[in-house]
Order: C-alpha cells, then sequence, then structure tokens
C-alpha cells in the first residue's frame, strides 16, 4: 500500500515541480517585461532601486521562514561583496538592455549564462570539462553571432550588452556556489538585493523622475513578481529532481516572445529563432553531459 502511494504521487511532484518551473520562468520574463516598460521613461538606478524595496517583501518573509535575522549572519564578507558587485553589474546590464532591444533577443542572449560557467570551470572552479561539453560551448558561442550577426552594417555594440550581463551573471552564479558552504541561502539573496538598492539609490542625483501611482504599482508588481518567482523555482527543485526542471527554465524564451509580441508588437526574425534554438540546444546538452558526470 505504501508502494501504491508513492508510485502516485512521485508523477504528482513531478508534475507540479516543473508546473512551478514554467511559471516562475513566466513570472521571471514579466519582470523583465515591466522592466522594459519602465525603462523608457525612468533612468535604470531608479528602477533597480524601487524595485528592489518592493523585492524585500518576499525577501522578509523567506527570512523568518528561514528562521529569522540569525540567518543573515555573515561569514565570509568578501564572498558576499564580490557577489553583490557581480549581481549589480549583471542587473544594470540587462535592464540597460531590454530598454535597447526587443525582449526575446535579450533573454536569449541571457542564456549563455550556462556556456560561460562551463568555459570559465576549469580556471575558476578548478573542474574538468571534456571535449564534448567544450563543443557544446563553441556551438552555443555560434548561437549567440547567429543573433548579434557582427559583420552586418546594421550591428550596434548595444547587443555586446546582455552577453556581458551574462557572463557577469555566470561568475556570479559560479561564486554562490563556493560561498553556499558558509552562507546561508537567504543572507545571499538579501544582501545581493540591498546592494542594488544602495547602489540605485546613489543614482539619484542624475536625474530621478517622479513616479506616477500607476508606474507605482508596476514596480510593486515587479518586486512581487521576483520574490514570487524566486520562491517557485526553489519549490520545483524540492518537488522534482534537477534533470527534470531544469530544461524548462528555457521556456522563459517563449514567454519573451509572448510578452515582446503582444505588448511591443515585437516578433524575433528568422535568424534571431535559430540562433536561440543553438544556445538553447547547447545549454541542454551542456546539462545532459554534467549529469552524466554527477552519476560517474
Amino acid at each position: 500500500m505504501a508502494a501504491m502511494q508513492v508510485s502516485v504521487a512521485r508523477p504528482r511532484q513531478d508534475a507540479l515541480g516543473v508546473g512551478y518551473m514554467v511559471l516562475g520562468s513566466a513570472l521571471v520574463t514579466l519582470n523583465d517585461a515591466i522592466a522594459k516598460w519602465l525603462v523608457a521613461s525612468y533612468p535604470v538606478g531608479q528602477i533597480l532601486c524601487i524595485r528592489g524595496v518592493f523585492f524585500f517583501v518576499p525577501i522578509l518573509y523567506f527570512v523568518w521562514r528561514a528562521g529569522g535575522m540569525r540567518t543573515l549572519r555573515v561569514h565570509s564578507v568578501s564572498g558576499q561583496v564580490s557577489r553583490a558587485i557581480l549581481f549589480i553589474i549583471a542587473s544594470v546590464l540587462f535592464v540597460w538592455s531590454v530598454g535597447l532591444m526587443p525582449l526575446p533577443t535579450v533573454t536569449a542572449l541571457s542564456f549563455t549564462a550556462p556556456l560561460f560557467v562551463t568555459a570559465l570551470a576549469p580556471t575558476v572552479l578548478g573542474e574538468v570539462v571534456g571535449w564534448r561539453r567544450w563543443m557544446a560551448v563553441i556551438v552555443g558561442f555560434v548561437g549567440v553571432v547567429i543573433i548579434v550577426r557582427p559583420f552586418q552594417e546594421s550591428w550596434t555594440w548595444v547587443a555586446v550588452l546582455p552577453v556581458i550581463g551574462a557572463l557577469c551573471g555566470a561568475v556570479r552564479d559560479m561564486l554562490t556556489r563556493q560561498i553556499t558552504a558558509q552562507e546561508t541561502s537567504v543572507s545571499i539573496l538579501f544582501y545581493g538585493a540591498l546592494a542594488v538598492v544602495l547602489v540605485g539609490l546613489c543614482s539619484l542625483p542624475l536625474g530621478w523622475r517622479w513616479v506616477s501611482w500607476p508606474d507605482l504599482l508596476l514596480f510593486a508588481v515587479q518586486g512581487l513578481v521576483v520574490g514570487i518567482a524566486h520562491y517557485l523555482m526553489i519549490e520545483s527543485f524540492r518537488m522534482a529532481e534537477a534533470a527534470l526542471v531544469t530544461p524548462f527554465k528555457y521556456t522563459g524564451f517563449i514567454w519573451a516572445v509572448i510578452y515582446g509580441a503582444l505588448i511591443w508588437g515585437d516578433y524575433p526574425d528568422r535568424w534571431t529563432i535559430l540562433g536561440a534554438l543553438v544556445i538553447l540546444a547547447s545549454g541542454l546538452y551542456i546539462l545532459h553531459r554534467e549529469l552524466l558526470r554527477r552519476k560517474a
């Protein structure tokens, strides 16, 4: 009887985990869409600061659930500071990018982060990367070239911004992996968000704009959406195995296409779609090889 209950519960948990990841990806991309809408009227620093203030609502809930203020104790000051700096740079570059480029394009280029993680793993983490994963990295960056098309007359330097942001995000994630042995997840999330708010606040003299009530509501939705998305993604890994739910993170590109089409009438051309598929396929193959390596 117990075995039957386990066999029934497992598929249900797997389905719930996949659903959480798909919904979390949809909310993350919705946050990006709201940022693209707001950046047309407000400077990047103001967006990051105000959004971060509202982001603290779900963060404080996570802190309370994890055990209170004691979970925010810092053990690796250098690790927290370094990660916060990378988090700030990646956030600024991404919001800046979505203000200048179509949302699906920026989203596709942001998925190069796993490629950078694999490429930097031997140097930063001391991991061995086999030739198959190296080939996947090379193929993935071919996808970047397909999207960016640097040899065309229409190319602009703006296309490099999300790629640099993805690189900073990759190094941030690798550093996160190193400091999780000393720091709690909620403390990493808390201090990263706090750093973004403070740096954004420092941009006040550069010319903030008065926030209208409708836009303030958008800022609030943005902050809450990010917090809920993080919670859903964490729960998805709790419900199901990473090998099952991680590929569904790439549904963010589909949501970016939907939001871009509905709100701005932006439709990715065939080269952007082709490049995105190449990047996503490379990322999935790297995930597949990583799982095989861990099993071995």
